[in-house]
C-alpha cells in the first residue's frame, strides 16, 4: 500500500495483515552544486525503487512518504527525530521498520535507528527508462524482498 488515499482506506478495513513500514531514507541539500544533480538522481531511483519493493510485498506492506533530511545533518539528531515519526507510527499495529537508503553514512548509525536499515549501492544507468535500469530495479527488489521476508 502507499500513502494514498485509496491505498489507506483499504489499509484502514485491512490493518490487521498489514505490519511492515518502508520509509525511504532520502538526503536533501542544495549547497554544493557538483552534488545537487547526483541528490536529486538518487532521491528518484530511491523513491522507484521503493515503489516497486512495496508492489512486490503487497498485502503486507505499506510504503509511507520518505523520511527527508539534510546531509549535512548530525545523524544523532536525524534518529532522534525519526524517533518521532516512529512513535506515531507505532500506534498502528506495525511490527517491522525497513529504511531502504543510497546514503552510506547511515551504516555508522545503524544500530541506533529504531528499525532495519536496508543501504543500497546507487547504480549510474543514465536513462531510467532503460532495460539496463529496469534489470536493475527488479534484481534488487528481489533481493532485498528476500530479505524482509525473513524477518517475517
Amino acid at each position: 500500500m502507499q500513502w494514498q488515499q485509496d491505498d489507506i482506506k483499504k489499509y484502514v478495513q485491512a490493518k490487521e495483515y498489514i505490519d511492515t513500514i518502508i520509509m525511504p531514507l532520502q538526503p536533501f541539500h542544495l549547497t554544493k552544486d557538483e552534488k545537487i544533480a547526483q541528490t536529486s538522481y538518487e532521491n528518484e531511483i530511491l523513491t522507484i525503487f521503493s515503489n516497486e519493493l512495496e508492489k512486490e510485498l503487497s498485502g503486507r506492506t505499506m510504503r509511507i512518504p520518505s523520511y527527508t533530511y539534510v546531509r549535512s545533518a548530525d545523524k544523532e539528531k536525524e534518529i532522534e527525530r525519526m524517533k518521532t515519526w516512529v512513535t506515531d507510527i507505532q500506534e498502528q499495529p506495525f511490527e517491522h521498520l525497513f529504511f531502504p537508503t543510497f546514503d552510506m553514512t547511515w551504516k555508522k548509525h545503524e544500530i541506533n535507528l529504531p528499525g532495519n536499515l536496508i543501504w543500497l549501492p546507487v547504480t549510474q544507468v543514465e536513462e531510467i527508462q532503460s532495460k539496463e535500469f529496469k534489470k536493475w530495479i527488479h534484481e534488487n527488489v528481489l533481493q532485498v524482498s528476500e530479505l524482509i521476508r525473513s524477518y517475517w
